[in-house]
């Protein structure tokens, strides 16, 4: 077998296990939206409860609650009823508060079993052995699907505060109160978006369809690695009872480094002016760019970004993964076929000249 056929082989079989490593891993960093319009913030734990942290999660839909002290903390629900028992014991939920059934939907809209009755006796289920827990919450988040807070209805083109709520404590004999705001933000204009989307991915495309050496496409490819590496190293800390933070971060960075490794050996490749196997390693980077990318898609056209980092770049890091990865899997199509294509000619002309050479040296050898 050639050098050439047996290279790209090997560039093949590298694709299959990036393929196979680079789906899960990716999967291990799933969670809510990555954008949304609406935020929700924590302004005061009053008065502060020793030993006990309590962070808003989701812009705004969810509240997680850590309580490394040794006395239980009550979490009331919407009439005031025991709700849940977080302790060093774990995770106690009432079976007849109302809140366990209403805070399974988002908008509230789970059935409610029969007898339940925020004035019954508690019936406690443990749900949880460790000390913290992680609910959804009405009283933090805007409860009509599809319908804009009339505020930001009548001026959709500024910052809002849509509400101002507060979740009750009590930890042992202390009353403790959790304040907090919802807002909202207007969007991105498409106009700002969308013809920066169309003209990165008709870049990445022309890199591969029209330009005489596949350097763009190589330096298109490194774009894109820096892209995902940011966008793994900024991940979000999770919520306690989906994992450690560093945990987190390790998952995203696995198919990162994957569109990484692959960008080093295309922008090498290009370099050496090897576009067939520019054109491949692109496809390859650019479907590990998109495994990152569309998660997070919605970010485009949101307010606020679900970032570590400032929410600019990772808006900016999600942008050139989703772009850059469709335009380099179109682009490396192209570039390997377009460049295999100019190859051949190529061969056969130096073929078809190495017999007459060896007739005229006959030729030569006969005389």
């Amino acid at each position: 077998m050639s050098r050439g056929p047996a290279r790209l082989l090997t560039v093949l079989a590298f694709v299959v296990v990036l393929l196979a490593v680079a789906g899960p891993a990716s999967a291990h960093v799933g969670g809510g939206a990555a954008g949304s319009d609406f935020d929700g913030r924590i302004v005061s734990v009053t008065p502060e409860l020793p030993g006990v942290t309590v962070r808003i999660l989701q812009f705004g839909d969810e509240l997680e609650l850590v309580n490394d002290s040794g006395t239980e903390v009550l979490v009331p629900g919407y009439s005031d009823e025991p709700y849940l028992r977080i302790g060093p014991e774990g995770v106690w939920r009432n079976a007849n508060s109302p809140a366990t059934y209403l805070n399974l939907d988002r908008y509230g809209r789970a059935a409610m079993p029969e007898g339940v009755d925020p004035e019954a006796e508690p019936a406690w289920e443990q749900v949880s052995t460790q000390p913290e827990y992680v609910w959804h919450d009405h009283r933090t988040h805007w409860m009509s699907e599809g319908v804009l807070p009339p505020r930001v209805a009548a001026d959709p083109t500024r910052e809002h505060v849509v509400s101002e709520w507060l979740v009750p404590l009590r930890q042992g004999g202390t009353e403790a109160e959790v304040a907090g705001v919802l807002t909202w933000s207007p969007p991105p204009s498409p106009w700002a978006v969308w013809p920066v989307v169309a003209a990165l991915v008709l870049v990445a495309v022309a890199a591969g369809l029209v330009t005489r050496t596949p350097r763009l496409l190589g330096a298109l490819m490194a774009v894109g690695a820096a892209a995902a590496l940011w966008h793994a190293l900024a991940t979000p800390e999770p919520s306690v009872i989906a994992g450690s933070h560093a945990g987190a971060v390790v998952s995203a960075l696995m198919p990162s480094l994957a569109a990484v490794l692959c960008a080093v050996l295309g922008v090498r490749a290009a370099l050496r002016g090897r576009g067939v196997m520019t054109g491949l390693l692109a496809v390859v980077t650019g479907w590990l760019l998109l495994v990152q990318g569309l998660p997070d898609v919605d970010v485009l056209w949101t307010a606020n970004v679900a970032s570590g980092g400032p929410q600019v770049l990772g808006r900016i890091a999600v942008t050139l993964l989703a772009t850059l990865g469709v335009g380099l899997v179109i682009g490396g199509v192209a570039a390997a076929r377009r460049f295999r294509e100019a190859d051949a000619p190529a061969a056969g002309t130096r073929e078809a000249r190495a017999p007459a050479g060896d007739a005229r040296l006959d030729g030569r050898t006969g005389r």
